[in-house]
């Protein structure tokens, strides 16, 4: 997924649709004509269908139901591995527009969590998504979701990924990417705070997807 970056275009434009058709009434936007979208690049045919709900990645309700009874964490990944299996595992020109920006920002969230977990932010960038992560409006959205430390945490991580890119992204061998902890001692500080307050944010993230289930999955009952 080290291609990642190059297609972060399609989920910027598709965020900023979903996020300006939030605020207009469906009535509204039911009324103008495709063409008049067409002329101001607002979205394909694709995303129209998904906004009306028409053509949603489904969920089973009692799938999250399961889910949630074993934690926030695993309500969060029933969604997202919805989206993987949608677009077969990979991030691709091809792949991104398959999902809304709400289901991109969820999934990045999903990314985040497992990666810095593991392997702190030089495995995310090294696994290929720090474009995914950076270059998106991904911190912006998590802030308007209510996750305003963690938002600042990312524009944070973001300052020293882009002072430092291109020798972030080169291939390393074993040796060389276990030095990076070394060299960026920088992440260390970020990701122990997010490891602080990582059950909090994804307990915040999970209630806002439950709050507004409409925007990431069609609930099959």
């Amino acid at each position: 997924m080290g291609n990642v970056a190059k297609y972060q275009h399609g989920w910027n434009m598709t965020f900023t649709v979903v996020e300006l058709l939030m605020i207009i009434p469906k009535s509204t936007y039911l009324s103008i004509s495709l063409p008049y979208f067409s002329i101001y690049h607002f979205f394909s045919l694709t995303l129209l269908l998904q906004i009306l709900n028409e053509d949603m990645i489904e969920v089973l309700e009692s799938a999250l139901q399961k889910a949630a009874g074993e934690g926030m964490d695993e309500f969060i990944q029933a969604f997202t591995d919805k989206y993987k299996e949608i677009i077969g595992g990979e991030l691709t020109a091809e792949t991104m527009p398959l999902l809304t920006g709400e289901q991109h920002s969820l999934l990045a969230y999903q990314i985040f969590r497992d990666e810095i977990m593991v392997g702190g932010f030089c495995q995310l960038i090294q696994n290929g998504y720090g474009g995914y992560i950076f270059d998106n409006p991904f911190a912006k959205v998590m802030r308007l979701w209510g996750a305003e430390e963690f938002s600042k945490l990312v524009y944070k991580a973001k300052k020293i990924f882009d002072s430092n890119r291109k020798d972030l992204e080169k291939e390393r061998t074993d040796d060389e990417f276990m030095a990076m902890y070394e060299q960026y001692e920088a992440f260390d500080e970020l990701e122990e705070a997010y490891l602080e307050m990582e059950e909090q944010v994804t307990a915040l993230i999970a209630s806002y997807v439950d709050d507004h289930l409409e925007l990431f999955a069609k609930i099959i009952k």
